[in-house]
């Protein structure tokens, strides 16, 4: 059974803290404006350098393709946690725009392989 100060003896790399979340409208916007494109099967990525000694990253499912909130933020964890796990592998000091395109829910497995071929790419 899991205490509370296994939670805190948790290494940093494996946490997503706020400051590794894109937000704020001119940042977005440069990225999605400026940045390089990648693309994987479920999901299409903008990067751009920000200077920054970690990489910051931004997921969205579109409400046209995922009508119900449910989904959509189902997705969301699924990509989230896929990141979490696999952004030892990722270059850092980018900012990335995760935006997933298919119209199907894909399990966590098909999500996370498709993180690790992103990360990939971004290298």
């Amino acid at each position: 059974m899991a205490t509370e100060t296994d939670n805190l003896s948790q290494p940093l790399q494996m946490k997503f803290p706020k400051k590794e979340r894109l937000c704020g409208k001119v940042s977005v916007e440069k990225v999605f404006s400026s940045g390089k494109k990648a693309r994987t099967g479920l999901l299409k990525c903008h990067y751009l350098p920000s200077g920054l000694d970690y990489s910051r990253i931004l997921v969205s499912v579109p409400k046209k393709l995922h009508k119900r909130a449910v989904v959509r933020n189902l997705l969301k964890r699924r990509i989230r946690q896929a990141w979490r796990l696999g952004k030892a592998g990722a270059p850092s000091g980018l900012d990335i725009a995760i935006v997933y395109t298919s119209a199907e829910v894909a399990p966590y497995s098909t999500i996370e392989a498709e993180i690790r071929e992103l990360t990939g790419k971004l290298a």
